[in-house]
């Protein structure tokens, strides 16, 4: 995959998606990247160069989502990678959020605006010589995991909760966000292995990049920070400084950019861990996903489901 490239990306505008992005761009792939607001967009231009451009959508809405894919489909322009980055996290909050549409937010952003993007642009993706789709997932989908231990386990049930619009996919009370995330990440894989199913010449690459806490107020923790900012100061303190259980920002953004780039990659479902080994170290290899995660029949299921709630 050394010719350059066109990649639509979510996710872009902070964090390792941003990171991951500039090297993109440093090495003259062009990029568009989905920003939520005017703010993030006038941000992302500011590093934006050549025929890179930016489209305004709020995941939080599907509407805008939408017509985001149908403006793309319109210009007719072949994409030969999606990188479907961006996550929601609101831990530590005891009220749920809904979305535009009503549904619970971190569901609505993680992993539905995420299908509804999959779902109108792939006829774009097929078109490309060596098309590829990565997500970002977490090893918090997986309950034996060492972030997946801590609190309420992911789990989707029978997917009730989500048919009815509910706090929670399993239709469980009451409402966790932590739980909530982990499920978004449950269903960024099985998306993604649905996705190796009905297409098995598409690479479809999610990985989790380990606990990336970076200094200052913006990124991944900064809904959490809202609800306790004194105990996530503590928690980024001991985690990151004095244990050295964190993975460097730089660090996973290159290990996001070889995920997109690296000609080795397979075709189908794959997915990549980044391993923590010891206080300082990590050991990024392919590795197997949770067994719910690995349930084919529930990735059907699921993508049913969450079709008849984005249409």
């Amino acid at each position: 995959m050394a010719d350059l490239q066109h990649w639509l990306i979510t996710g872009a505008s902070s964090g390792i998606g941003r990171l991951a992005a500039e090297r993109l761009q440093q090495q003259g792939h062009r990029l568009t990247v989905i920003c939520r607001s005017q703010q993030r967009a006038d941000q992302t231009l500011g590093w934006l160069t050549g025929e890179s451009r930016v489209l305004l959508a709020d995941l939080a809405d599907l509407d805008q989502v939408q017509a985001i894919g149908h403006a793309l489909l319109e210009k007719d322009e072949a994409l030969d990678g999606l990188l479907l980055n961006a996550g929601l996290q609101y831990a530590g909050h005891r009220q749920v959020r809904w979305s535009a549409q009503g549904l619970e937010l971190t569901i609505a952003v993680n992993h539905l605006a995420h299908q509804r993007l999959v779902m109108d642009l792939l006829p774009l993706l097929l078109r490309s010589p060596a098309p590829r789709l990565v997500i970002t997932a977490s090893e918090v989908h997986n309950p034996a995991s060492g972030g997946g231990r801590v609190g309420r386990p992911a789990g989707l049930g029978d997917l009730s909760g989500l048919k009815k619009h509910s706090e929670m996919v399993n239709g469980e009370r009451p409402f966790d966000a932590d739980k909530a995330y982990k499920d978004s990440k449950l269903c960024n894989l099985l998306m993604g292995r649905h996705l190796a199913q009905l297409h098995p010449q598409l690479p479809v690459i999610c990985w989790s990049p380990g606990l990336v806490i970076p200094r200052g107020r913006d990124g991944f923790f900064r809904n959490s920070r809202e609800a306790n900012p004194l105990g996530q100061a503590l928690f980024g303190f001991v985690a990151r400084d004095l244990l050295r259980l964190t993975e460097h920002p730089q660090r996973a953004a290159e290990l996001l950019e070889r995920l997109v780039l690296d000609p080795a990659m397979p075709l189908g479902f794959s997915y990549w861990s980044n391993t923590l080994l010891g206080p300082g170290r990590h050991r990024f290899e392919r590795a197997e996903t949770s067994a719910e995660a690995a349930d084919e029949g529930k990735a059907g299921r699921l993508w049913q489901v969450s079709e008849q709630l984005i249409q």
